[in-house]
This record gives C-alpha cells, structure tokens and sequence, in this order.
C-alpha cells in the first residue's frame, strides 16, 4: 500500500529542494526535479525503539553532557547544529549528494565553506581570539554541523599550526593575519610521488641564490624528477594559494642541510591563477573523500623570497650561510607539542566516527527483525537480540567510549606540557623533560594506528553487520567509510607509527637493563613498563592472573594489569631477539637495519599491546575522573563497557596470555564467559549509549540510523526519490538502447540468418 501510493502519484513539476522545516510536517510531498514520486515523511517514532529506550537503565542526557564538556556546551552544540541545518540559504543540504558529480560536490563543498565561514563571523566565533575563527573552542562543533567534508580542511588542519610552530614571530605577524582574514588559504605539502614516510627521501629542493630583487637572497624551488612532484596534500588542488612546501635546503655553498619548511605561492591571490613555473591539480578521484581536492605540484625554478624559509628554529642569512637558532630547550618542544595535538585529535575523531556507524548499526538491529523465537510464532526476532550481532557491535560501542577518553586524556596531556613550556620559557616552571616529550610522541604514535585501524575495520563491520540495506548510500555507511578510510594513512602511516613507538620503549629498557636513572619516566605513560619488567625478570613464575571467578575477572583493575603484564613481556622478547640477532653478525648499520626488518612483525605486536594498555587505563581513569559528575547508573553503564572492551581484546589475543602462561585454559573459559555476560549487560543499554552521542539525523544521513526509527519508509523515500534514474517512469536509455531489443527485435533469434551467418565465419 505504502509503494502504491508513492508510485501512484502523476509526474508533478519542478519543484525546488526540501526545506528542514518542511521535513517536520506530518506528511510532506517534497518534490525534487520532475520526479514521478513524491517522498513521504512520519512523525512517529518506531515502537520497538521506544521501547528500547524506556527500558534504559541510565539517563542518557547525562552522558551526553559529559561527551560534550558539560550542559553548557551541549547547548552551544545544538544551537550551531540547528543554525547550519536551518540556515535558509540551504546550502548545507545533503540530500542529493549522492547523485552529483565529483565536480559539482567539490563546488558546493566550497560554497558550505564560504557560507560556513559567513555564519561564524556573524555570530562572533573568533572574536575572544584576534579573530581566528579556526581558534574558536566550538570552531571543530562547528565543522562537524556541517556534516560534509570541506576543502578547504588542511588550511586550518596543518597550514596555520604550521606558520605558529615553525616560522618566527615576524613572520607569523605578516602571514597570520592573512590566514584569518582567508586571504591566504594553504595547505602542508610534503607527500610526493615517490615519498611518503620515508621523509629523508624527499626529492623537492630549494636552493639559495644570491640578490633576487630585494638584493638579500631567493630560494629556488623545483621539483627535479617525476616522482619528486607532491602528490596527495589535501586542499592543494584546486582551493590553496599557498603551501607550506618541506624541500631540500641547499645552502649557498651548495651543502644539504636537509628538510626545511617554505611557504610557496602557488596562485595569484586575486585571481587565483597558478604562478609562473607552479603546475597545480587535483589528482581525481578516490575511494571517498572526493570533496577533498587532493593535489599535485611541480616547481620549475620557481623563486621565492629569503625569508620564506620558516626561520624559528634555522636561518639562512643574505649570503646563504645555514645556521641553526639557538632557542631554548623548551621553544623547541612547544612546537614539536603543538604538532602532536593533531594526532590527539584524531584518535578522539576515530571514536565520533566509530561511534556514527555503531549508531546507525544498532538502531536498525533494533528495528529490524528476523527469524521467528519459535515454532508458530509470528513474532519474529530483533536482529539486536542474536548474540553474534551483540559480539559484532557491543565491542565497537565500547572502543568509540574508550577512544573518546582516550583522546581528551591525550589532548590534556599535551596542551598542559605546552602550558609548561611556555612557563618554562619564562623561567617559572620546572622543565618538562625529553623523555617526556618521547614518551607522549610514542603514545599518540601508537595510539593513533590503533584507533584508526580499529575505526575504519569497524565501520566496515557495522556496514556488513547491517545486511543488505548497509550497502545502499541512503544507509550512510558507505560515504563514511569511504571519507574515514584516509585516516589509517595520513599523519603517518599505520604500520609505521609504530616502530616510533618502540623505539622509545627499547630505549626505555635500555636505560632500565644498563642500571640508569630511569625516575625521569615516572611522569610518563610508559612507567608502568618498568615495574611490570622488573616482576616479569624477578618473578616470572609467579607474575601470573591470580582471577579464580567470573566476579574476580570482572574488575578493571585485573584487566588493567593483563594488557601491561602482555606489553612488558612482548617488549622483553623483542629487546632479547634484537640483541640475539645483533650479536650474531656484525653490528654495521646495514645489519641493524636487517635485524630491524625481521623484526617489524613483532614490534607491531609490542605497539599493539602497549596501545591496549594505554586505552584500558585511560578508560578507567576517565570514569573514574567524571564520577562526580555522573550517577551511580551512568557509571555502571561505562564500566560495563570498560570491561567489555578490555575483556573483549583479551579474548582475540588470547594466544599472548596462553603462551607463557598469564592466564590458564580455565580462565581462558572465564574470560568468554565474562564477555558473554557483559554482552548481555549492554544489551538492555545498547540504544541508550548510542543516543547519548545525540547524533542529529542531519549529520548521520543515514535512512537505517534515523533517530525516529522509520527505517522502511525512509529507504524507500530515498530510493524512489533519490534523482537520476527515477526521474521519470520511463528510464534513461529506454527509447537509445533498450527499446532495440523489446521492440526492434535486434535480439531476435532467426535460425536461416544464424546458419548464414556461421557459413560466411567460416569462409
């Protein structure tokens, strides 16, 4: 009945696009182009969702606070939300992106930047900054609103903090005023076509030439072979004018002095026309992400000012002599801390985007049934009530908290040594040590691929975990897989990231095995290592889990000292088959380098368990820090995913806790046992952790994850109303193909023209 009325519906005329406060009547024919179909929209929530939601034991408007920052900030989030979704130039619609070419999506993505930043001077965002829109605490609230990918991103992503961190303070008083008035907008292009993470390979150069037309010396760019173009930086294609271009220093006496930071021109501000000798484009399209005008650069001798070269912490001077600044200890580390905070934000990113998929998932597992609970029955089963579905998701639901913690504990962490820093520049603060800054640079390494690797693998499951209906668009999973799946690449790729990070650990142990004063780590996130090492190499037939019970698994603290019993073991083994394989060939450096290969799957190991170690106890510490701010209900809910997220990555490494005997086969039982038991926990919760994100429908543009649960209706909405070959009820390519076969009969079989035929192939 429902399609017949839909389909029953005559051809109507043109009509423009569905307004937001059109969609909350009870029944709107929202009419799109010369559409044969009218789209049908309810107001009534679905049953079994509200019944999931009555049956919630905690208020999920209290964790919603407490994923915002608090009340106050929940507020200010729902009204920018409803400023972009209700803005009535309705620029921000995403309705029909699906159907737009890749040009035509890039336009608009371009026209919601211009309208995105329009409305943020309008309401003063920036203001309390100097008028830095992109330092505003609710700008990254503000971008999400959006719910599209802007290219205009690496500008405010890279390129600024790059000219604060790297460039001296005259040269941030003539480019930072630029950047936020959006005269200059850059992007950081280091990536080439033949480099990537190996940054030392890089084959763009800049050499010194003395005079130029201010008489105090130029720089040179150019891109010398064909690999050596940059190839990949986000923004650089069509939308930058400028780049912050890592190059080859040659100095003016022809020395390397290695890679250096250039801000290079690349189009005309006014007209934005390339520069002589700048070749800029975009590289086409990609898995996702396709808003994202990824480029490609190559400089023919292409000149630029001396003072171009980001000068903090090196110089050239107007002969071409190199010279590294001699800047405190700490100016250093501020800049080096600053960078880091984006790999802090991307693994909290990595659990918004988790957390968007699991909502989705796990509404329509609610809603949607299958198979029936018995013999004559007509009831049939939520999908959301098998427990194979609950083993899918549940632990996904509990990384997307996990991470959340995780990186707000990052983010304080670093933006509190920066505070010190600064002090510290002044003279008022006590130093913040090298192994300090080493320490949190291996734990974002490590836990930035571990998140996104968890992230992108599991919105892909929740896509999978959705059946058929997860591979249609209108189910929103696919655009945000495609747009995330970048994320286990940039800002270092995922099976790099971490051989930085055991470094810092071998390095750590290095200092502990040769007797050194290891008290420098105690502030550090790798000083649980060192007891965990001591007890491993004193005791190790007694460092064992000593849970004989489901109640004795069940505790945070138990799981807790599994995950850093697992990484100190992992780290002793490398350390001794590094110094083993070392100690039986020479220790030239082509050697350590082969000992080193042969050794990367078992570093990953070590990463991967160091990073587990990391997020159980920044999960727990983090509950832990909000109780004050949550009831007795809220904080059983987390826990209980706590310990299904601990429990859970127990039970898929269980081989490293067998193998020296950490854990029994009797408790290798426990621990299935436990997630089992904790599954069955969440699940009368499920709904609730998912509506605590408060995900609008507008930024989810999904027809499974709908908040009102109307999923049947809004797939079909979407695929009757979606343009192109719905556009009329004769198809596109009907009367031009089709029809030669249904009517012409160009496909008819004519025995007396087929024997004919096959005579003449033979002749």
């Amino acid at each position: 009945h429902f399609i017949h009325t839909i389909m029953s519906k005559a051809p109507p005329p043109a009509a423009t696009y569905a307004t937001p406060a059109l969609q909350n009547s009870h029944v709107a024919n929202l009419l799109t182009g010369t559409t044969a179909y009218t789209k049908q929209i309810t107001t009534t929530s679905n049953s079994d969702l509200e019944r999931e939601r009555n049956r919630c034991t905690f208020n999920a408007s209290t964790l919603t606070h407490m994923l915002d920052g608090g009340a106050t900030s929940t507020l200010r989030r729902r009204e920018l939300e409803s400023m972009i979704e209700n803005d009535p130039s309705g620029i921000f619609d995403n309705s029909q992106n699906a159907n737009m070419s890749r040009p035509e999506r890039h336009v608009r993505a371009l026209a919601k930047t211009v309208r995105m930043i329009e409305l943020a001077r309008s309401i003063g965002m920036g203001n309390d900054h100097d008028g830095h829109i992109i330092a505003d605490d609710f700008f990254g609230v503000l971008l999400a609103s959006v719910a599209d990918d802007l290219p205009a991103a690496l500008h405010w992503v890279m390129f600024v903090p790059n000219i604060m961190s790297l460039c001296d303070d005259e040269q941030q008083k003539n480019w930072l005023p630029l950047c936020r008035d959006w005269k200059m907008i850059g992007c950081y292009a280091q990536t080439e076509l033949g480099h990537g993470s190996n940054v030392r390979g890089l084959e763009t150069t800049a050499t010194f030439r003395p005079g130029g037309s201010a008489g105090d010396g130029e720089w040179v760019i150019h891109s010398p072979t064909l690999t050596s173009g940059k190839f990949w930086p986000g923004t650089l294609g069509r939308t930058a004018n400028h780049a912050m271009v890592i190059a080859r220093l040659i100095d003016g006496s022809g020395v390397d002095r290695g890679m250096q930071n250039f801000l290079v021109p690349l189009r005309d501000m006014r007209t934005h026309q390339p520069l002589q000798g700048v070749t800029v484009a975009d590289i086409g399209p990609k898995i996702g992400y396709n808003n994202m005008d990824n480029g490609l650069a190559y400089f023919d001798h292409v000149v630029i000012p001396r003072r171009n070269m980001a000068m903090r912490f090196a110089t050239v001077d107007e002969r071409g002599n190199f010279t590294k600044r001699k800047v405190s200890d700490a100016a250093s580390k501020v800049a080096y801390v600053t960078m880091m905070q984006v790999r802090a934000l991307i693994v909290n990113e990595a659990g918004k985007a988790l957390a968007m998929a699991v909502t989705v998932c796990t509404r329509y597992s609610a809603v949607r049934r299958q198979g029936f609970k018995e013999k004559g029955s007509k009831t049939e089963v939520q999908i959301l009530d098998y427990v194979q579905q609950q083993h899918r998701i549940f632990p996904l639901l509990a990384a997307s908290y996990c991470f959340f913690f995780t990186g707000r504990q990052i983010m304080q962490r670093l933006r509190s040594i920066e505070r010190i820093l600064v002090q510290q520049k002044a003279g008022t603060a006590n130093s913040v040590t090298k192994e300090m800054v080493a320490d949190i640079h291996a734990s974002s390494s490590c836990l930035k691929s571990f998140t996104t690797t968890i992230a992108a693998d599991g919105i892909e499951e929740c896509r999978k975990a959705c059946g058929g209906h997860g591979f249609l668009v209108s189910s929103g999973l696919p655009e945000l897989l495609g747009a995330y799946l970048q994320n286990p690449t940039v800002e270092g790729d995922n099976h790099m990231l971490p051989q930085q990070t055991v470094r810092v650990l071998l390095k750590m142990l290095q200092t502990l095995n040769s007797g050194g004063d290891v008290s420098a780590y105690k502030k550090c996130d790798s000083w649980y290592l060192v007891k965990e090492i001591q007890n491993t190499i004193s005791s190790p037939d007694t460092n064992m889990c000593s849970a004989e019970t489901l109640d004795d698994l069940l505790k945070g603290s138990t799981i807790l000292q599994a995950f850093r019993h697992r990484a100190a073991r992992l780290l002793l083994e490398l350390a001794g088959n590094i110094a083993e394989k070392t100690s039986n060939g020479s220790s030239s450096e082509t050697q350590q380098q082969n000992v080193w290969n042969q050794s990367l799957v078992q570093i990953a190991r070590v990463s991967k368990a160091h990073s587990l170690a990391l997020l159980m106890n920044h999960f727990l510490e983090g509950i832990e820090a909000e109780s004050s701010n949550l009831g007795n209900a809220e904080i059983r809910v987390l826990n209980d995913l706590a310990l299904l997220f601990g429990l859970y990555h127990i039970e898929q490494a269980m081989g490293d806790f067998l193998e020296d005997q950490y854990l029994t086969s009797s408790q290798s039982t426990l621990v299935r046992d436990s997630v089992l038991l904790l599954l069955k926990r969440v699940r009368i919760n499920a709904v609730g952790l998912v509506d605590a994100r408060d995900f609008t429908d507008f930024r989810l543009k999904s027809a499974l994850g709908r908040k009102d649960g109307n999923v049947y209706p809004a797939i079909i909405n979407e695929s009757l109303m979606t343009g192109g070959l719905n556009d009329q009820h004769v198809g596109p390519g009907y009367a031009e193909h089709l029809r030669k076969l249904t009517v012409d009969g160009v496909g008819e079989y004519r025995p007396a023209a087929a024997n004919t035929q096959l005579q003449h192939s033979r002749l």
